[in-house]
């Protein structure tokens, strides 16, 4: 594909799915502009909505300890949901997944959280060396989906600890105004358990005995049996990332981490430095143009941004050298995996046939 770049956000053709119109804005932008004009803050309307399903959940919850579960990362988005929970008289039962990747600045961040709101806090703590060893798969499968085993670790946690308290909510920070743009051909389903499996079957050395996974068919059944929701909470209010930090720096004694997702010292490696270097996948092109659609950057500003590396030379050997320790691996191990042929899903078996076909089936039903 020749290469080329939105005319109004920063999304360029790194995503070989992308498309333009006439214009020359692409879609990412354009479905943007259209989600989030139906699915986030309306003003009243909204306010009317959000009134309704927080009176809703009260009652719902009115005879247990908890109104719902949130998960907390130590990050801006799920902190700020935390923080506007408390602003609309929930009780909330928060819930931390401790992969062993935290940073020192995110662990204080969710203690001060959940102690100045006054949260109840619990820490689901994963078996270090079964993720290990699970991450350390999808290293040397070659695949862009490094995160799945957080990704699914994070919705089984969330979801265990609501069903053990009979809670039917599940407070999430995801949000369209702030993760409205990235593309699918950078990330396949994170809910493909024969895909995860696969892998670590190939490359894996340990039996997963703990880890919690978290596929359709555990999805089908804590959404129909169990009864639990899921509530994106930043849709309904005005959101501002900007104005967001600044509430909960003041309120709560938050602190910045140094960048998107940098809460977890892997997420922030990998998103940095792997996914660039072997992948061509720049996280910052989506973030940016994010940022450009909902009026917190200009075009301009991105572009300028982007003129950078997105890690820091000076320091990238450290973080290599740190991240090769801590999987047990070399740091010339670690460079060999870099080396081997940038692969996709679709060289490892997976359901994404069956996944979409029952995905789509359910929408229509929904809807």
């Amino acid at each position: 594909m020749t290469y080329r770049q939105c005319n109004r956000c920063v999304m360029d053709t790194s995503d070989s799915e992308i498309t333009f119109n006439k214009n020359g804005y692409c879609n990412h932008c354009l479905e943007y502009f259209e989600n989030t004009s139906k699915r986030t803050y309306r003003g009243k309307e909204t306010d009317q909505i959000l009134a309704h399903l927080v009176e809703k959940i009260k009652k719902t919850e009115k005879n247990k300890e908890y109104d719902c579960v949130l998960g907390l990362s130590g990050g801006i988005d799920s902190c700020y949901s935390a923080y506007i929970a408390k602003q609309l008289g929930l009780r909330v039962l928060t819930v931390h997944l401790d992969n062993g990747w935290n940073s020192e600045t995110a662990v204080k961040n969710i203690k001060y959280v959940a102690g100045k709101l006054g949260f109840d806090y619990q820490s689901y703590v994963l078996d270090w060396e079964e993720f290990k060893d699970l991450q350390l798969s999808f290293l040397k499968a070659s695949v862009p989906e490094a995160e799945t085993p957080t990704d699914i670790a994070i919705l089984a946690a969330l979801h265990k600890v609501a069903a053990k308290y009979n809670i039917k909510y599940i407070i999430s920070g995801g949000n369209f105004v702030t993760e409205g743009i990235l593309p699918k051909s950078w990330h396949y389903d994170a809910k493909d358990e024969k895909y995860l499996k696969s892998i670590h079957k190939l490359f894996g050395t340990k039996k997963l005995k703990t880890f919690p996974t978290f596929g359709f068919l555990k999805e089908m059944y804590y959404k129909f049996f169990k009864g639990i929701k899921i509530i994106y909470l930043l849709n309904y209010v005005p959101y501002s990332k900007k104005e967001a930090m600044q509430v909960i720096e003041k309120e709560l004694d938050w602190k910045y981490y140094g960048g998107k997702h940098y809460e977890s010292k892997y997420t922030g490696f990998l998103q940095s430095y792997i996914l660039p270097q072997k992948f061509n996948i720049d996280y910052r092109l989506a973030t940016f143009s994010t940022q450009i659609c909902a009026g917190e950057m200009t075009r301009e500003e991105a572009l300028t941004e982007l003129q950078n590396k997105p890690y820091d030379p000076e320091k990238v050997s450290e973080e290599k050298e740190y991240i090769s320790k801590k999987l047990g691996i070399s740091v010339n191990e670690f460079n060999e995996i870099m080396n081997l042929p940038a692969k996709t899903h679709y060289d490892y078996p997976n359901n994404q046939k069956i996944l979409e076909f029952i995905y789509k089936a359910y929408r229509k039903i929904i809807n």
